[in-house]
């Protein structure tokens, strides 16, 4: 443990410091799980291959309107909900965890996606070359500096804006508000989408993005109080999946979202052995 982290369980900051390393902790876990993000081997877009076969992935795949539908023979070793797929069946997204994935060879998992309405197969296999590679995170201990007072102010209707993603390719990103705090008296703002539960997501880069840090980082913030307040918790800035393997879709920051200040906090790259 590093010295200001030693100060800090001294400190005052004791419980929110060991509260912090639980959660680094199980940060490391889950992404080095078996079907964690190291484990995506590819995304492959259906409109890409309009003849059905994708390479090294089994069965026909054949987008229908509002469902997949996927021709299996004996042979292609395809499991659709536990049991062996000898013909045809029609799928919808997957919504769950990557384990619970209506299909399945061995112990891969492909996960059917769809976005902008366009349908795309996910190849999930726990021995992929990044996972074997994987050895943690690099991440700033608590610094007690970094978790912020601020204030969520809705749009009061959302709004969709352009970004590139980090495979290149322009999508739509969902904003339903502004967060706005201080950093050393200077205010600043991030866009940020409500989730399903009232917590708040953002997409932001700052000063170390690329120069000490990965080239954008998530922020996920509780929900917001009555009143709008709500800490900004940087030290939990956390790497996106496209940090732990190349074939995830995650949005860069939209205009507005890359602060001008270094966030020397939360999580900062990957490290393999």
């Amino acid at each position: 443990m590093s010295t200001d982290a030693q100060q800090q369980e001294q400190g005052g900051g004791a419980e929110a410091a060991r509260d912090w390393r639980r959660w680094h902790e199980g940060r490391v876990v889950a992404v080095a799980a078996p079907y964690g993000p190291l484990s995506l081997t590819g995304t492959h877009w259906l409109s890409d291959y309009p003849e059905g076969r994708i390479p090294a992935v089994p069965g026909h795949w054949r987008e229908d309107g509002d469902e997949v539908v996927l021709t299996a023979a004996a042979e292609d070793g395809v499991v659709v909900d536990g049991e062996p797929l000898t013909g045809r069946v029609r799928l919808r997204a997957d919504r769950g965890p990557v384990d619970d994935a209506r299909v399945a060879r061995g112990e891969r998992r492909l996960v059917v996606l769809r976005r902008e309405g366009l349908w795309a197969v996910r190849d999930f296999d726990p021995g992929s070359p990044a996972r074997r590679a994987f050895s943690t995170i690099e991440a700033t201990p608590y610094d007690p500096r970094w978790a912020l007072s601020g204030t969520f102010r809705p749009y009061g209707g959302g709004r969709t804006v352009r970004v590139a993603n980090a495979d290149g390719v322009e999508r739509g990103l969902g904003l339903d508000g502004e967060i706005a705090f201080t950093v050393d008296g200077d205010p600043h703002t991030l866009g940020a989408a409500v989730e399903p539960d009232g917590s708040l997501w953002a997409v932001f880069a700052d000063a170390t993005s690329g120069n000490g840090s990965y080239r954008f980082r998530f922020l996920r913030p509780g929900a917001p109080a009555r009143d709008g307040s709500v800490t900004v918790d940087f030290n939990r800035a956390l790497l996106p999946p496209c940090a732990f393997a190349d074939h995830f879709i995650c949005p860069l920051p939209p205009p507005g979202n890359t602060l001008g200040v270094a966030v020397p906090a939360g999580e900062r790259n990957r490290i393999d052995a």
